[in-house]
């Protein structure tokens, strides 16, 4: 379970612009709206962020609609998993060890990145609706070795909900705007 948002931090992975092109039509913009949403209520209950774009020269900048919710500049890769990147681990808050994951590729980058934060003693939690592979066996089988190594497999309601623990207040009233729109 996630214990508290003040323990966790989300990373968005790879969601870029050629990426995105060549991934199944029906199911990307589910990713990249639930992603959105996943941004946004971070943003108000003040859950760090961090992004990541793979390639950029070639695979081009995440998407504009992601990339105007974050508040800050991408962190360059070409390493598929992000913990291989010397920026992408001095730009995790070492105070919150949960770390909630989305993006693309299911079955490359975030299979990678996760079973590696999991190596390295922290709580890894794959938004399942939030992520991608251009084939849905890739993405099914990374599911379920994610789920095998341990990782645990969510879902965006389920990520705000435990952040939220209780239905009163403001930020449930401005994250339950955020989910009927």
């Amino acid at each position: 379970m996630i214990n508290d948002q003040l323990l966790s931090q989300v990373v968005i992975i790879d969601i870029q612009d050629k990426l995105v092109d060549v991934m199944p039509k029906s199911d990307i913009e589910k990713v990249v709206d639930v992603s959105s949403m996943l941004i946004q209520a971070a943003k108000i209950l003040e859950v760090p962020c961090l992004y990541t774009e793979q390639y950029p020269k070639g695979l081009g900048t995440t998407v504009k609609k992601l990339q105007t919710l974050l508040p800050h500049s991408a962190i360059e890769k070409k390493a598929f998993s992000c913990l291989d990147e010397s920026k992408f681990k001095s730009a995790l808050v070492k105070s919150r060890p949960q770390i909630i994951l989305c993006g693309l590729e299911t079955h490359i980058c975030i299979l990678q990145t996760a079973l590696a934060l999991k190596e390295a003693g922290k709580a890894v939690f794959v938004v399942e609706d939030a992520t991608l592979s251009r084939s849905s066996l890739h993405h099914q089988n990374a599911i379920a070795r994610l789920r095998s190594e341990g990782i645990v497999i969510t879902n965006i309601e389920s990520v705000i909900f435990e952040w939220l623990r209780v239905a009163e207040g403001d930020h449930f009233k401005a994250i339950a705007k955020l989910i009927k729109a």
